[in-house]
């Protein structure tokens, strides 16, 4: 008695995986997210997680363009890092292996020079 099994394909058609944040590293977020709240720097947040990256953008408004991107890009993890926070026009101001390291770049923003 013979079967017939279906052809092997080695490479299956899967569903892009789509990246997201954990729960760590949205509480981390969420945190500075509140902090730059309460300053009165930031009033609006959106979560998208896509194909390739996680990003966390920051508004003024609600209705404006995002002042910041925060991303998470594991595609990068071996060259410039994970992290990255961008500015409006995909400006990179800080990147990095930890979000942790990469969030201190708002810390720099509290202090003001002071003639």
């Amino acid at each position: 008695m013979v079967m017939e099994t279906a052809p092997h394909t080695p490479h299956a058609a899967q569903p892009p995986a789509t990246v997201y944040f954990d729960r760590r590293e949205l509480n981390q977020l969420l945190s500075l997210y509140g902090r730059m709240v309460s300053a009165g720097h930031w009033r609006d947040y959106a979560i998208d997680g896509l194909k390739d990256a996680a990003v966390f953008s920051v508004f003024r408004r609600s209705s404006e363009f995002p002042l910041y991107r925060i991303e998470k890009r594991p595609a990068l993890v071996r060259r410039q890092g994970v992290w990255a926070v961008l500015a409006h026009g995909g400006l990179v101001l800080r990147r990095g292996h930890e979000l942790g390291q990469v969030l201190k770049f708002f810390d720099r923003t509290r202090f003001a020079v002071v003639d």
